[in-house]
């Protein structure tokens, strides 16, 4: 299942709450002309209330767009390494969701980190649970001098998003008993000859398997 049809009811239920806001502060205007200032008081804040609600909803619905949910344990991408000179390789990228990308690094690793998405247990109830969007890749080199001044390589993995619900959390407290974004995870492997890799990702976090050994 994808990301989006999995967010759909949730961004329904945002876009109701919007509906039913908007709705009582027409209410609330035509209190206000009939000169009943009670009813128009609290219609309006009945009608923000829920607008408000609405739009918290239906911006999480959006940020949760280009992360998939987690269950056991996922493959995220399958990825193809080539060496194409001394510290230097070439990684193409068949992702889970049907997207393909290819990347030249330089260093002796490669290297792929990613954002993980905890959702607390009243998100739970709406349906939401712990999600992952990969983030980077990189290469790596073995040497900590090399780390710091050889030719760096690293490129996005993530898809653009309208909301970074992951930059919102760590941003802003109010969030917090919805989800954590705290968490990230990192994995790499050397790449000194053709291989077949598998990238997967689980509830402890990222990890990299050979799946076909190449020729030594």
């Amino acid at each position: 299942m994808s990301s989006s049809l999995a967010i759909s009811p949730f961004l329904s239920v945002g876009v109701v709450l919007g509906a039913f806001g908007a709705i009582l502060m027409v209410a609330a205007g035509a209190a206000l002309a009939q000169a009943r200032p009670l009813r128009f008081a609290l219609r309006t804040l009945a009608g923000l209330l829920l607008l408000a609600i609405g739009a918290l909803v239906s911006t999480i619905a959006v940020g949760i767009q280009g992360y998939r949910a987690l269950t056991r344990e996922d493959l995220a991408a399958q990825i193809s390494v080539r060496p194409a000179g001394v510290q230097r390789f070439d990684a193409n990228f068949h992702f889970a969701d049907g997207r393909e990308a290819a990347f030249q690094l330089a260093g002796d690793e490669i290297y792929v980190d990613a954002h993980i998405l905890k959702w607390k247990p009243l998100a739970n109830v709406l349906g939401l649970h712990t999600a992952y969007e990969l983030d980077r890749v990189a290469g790596r080199y073995d040497d900590i001098q090399q780390e710091r001044t050889a030719v760096r390589t690293i490129y996005s993995l993530s898809e653009k998003n309208p909301v970074d619900l992951f930059g919102l959390r760590q941003r802003y407290a109010f969030l917090a008993p919805l989800f954590d974004a705290e968490y990230g995870s990192a994995t790499f492997v050397p790449v000194n000859r053709p291989e077949e890799l598998e990238l997967r990702v689980s509830t402890t976090g990222l990890l990299i398997r050979e799946t076909s050994p190449g020729p030594k």
